[in-house]
């Protein structure tokens, strides 16, 4: 029987075609329409696709507010600047309002990005992988008690000339092991900068895409060494 994955929150089919050329029939799932086109794709919310039978789940849910480095704007957001994330009337009126409205839609969209999260992670799906960076206490504080301590690893482990620590919450499955770890660049350096660009990506309507695309190597590795056979699978999870 052909096994089944669903790579949510994905449209750059980046994990979609790691375990499509393992043998796997894979459907991403996103808001927007795949940047490949292909017929395994669903274009709405994941939540409502998690129990089309799925053998694995992947989950790479928006990370905007929970993630450590957005914790500052939850108490202090700037009123020029108002969230990519907010409804087109809070946008639009984001530069009138007072400070207290302006903190109580930060609270709305993390309570929504919390809210994502969960879903994903209680799927009632036997293997479940949800990526996100590195989050403040106040995010976690609003996820399941018993979400696991995540794997963090790094996409220069596999072999992605790129920083960006991104931590794995396992549910099934076991840890990544690094494939192949580059060289780090010279600190500083023009090449140090390149493999930072996704920190350093400037303010616009595609940081947001920049920031969250996934790395082929690290792709690679989890359907190497997730995408196993079925019977060893079964007995990874008993």
């Amino acid at each position: 029987m052909t096994r089944r994955v669903l790579i949510g929150c994905e449209r750059s089919r980046v994990f979609a075609s790691a375990f499509e050329a393992r043998g796997w029939e894979a459907w991403s799932c996103d808001l927007e329409p795949s940047e490949v086109p292909n017929i395994r794709h669903i274009v709405g919310d994941v939540r409502d696709h998690l129990d089309d039978g799925w053998d694995m789940l992947i989950c790479h849910p928006p990370c905007t507010r929970l993630c450590n480095s957005g914790v500052r704007w939850l108490d202090s957001p700037t009123q020029r600047n108002p969230p990519d994330d907010a409804t087109p009337a809070e946008r639009a009126a984001w530069p009138t309002l007072d400070m207290p409205s302006r903190r109580a839609i930060m609270r709305r969209l993390l309570a929504e990005g919390a809210a994502l999260f969960a879903a994903c992670w209680n799927a009632p799906v036997p293997r479940v992988a949800v990526e996100n960076p590195v989050m403040h206490r106040q995010g976690r504080a609003l996820l399941p008690a018993d979400l696991p301590a995540p794997q963090t690893v790094q996409p220069w482990w596999f072999g992605d000339a790129a920083k960006k620590a991104t931590g794995w919450y396992l549910r099934g499955l076991p840890g990544l092991k690094a494939t192949d770890k580059l060289a780090l660049p010279v600190a500083g350096s023009p090449e140090a900068k390149r493999w930072e660009s996704v920190h350093r990506a400037s303010p616009g309507p595609d940081r947001a895409r920049l920031r969250s695309r996934s790395f082929p190597g690290m792709a690679a590795a989890a359907a190497d060494q997730w995408g196993w056979r079925r019977e060893v699978a079964d007995e990874h999870v008993q």
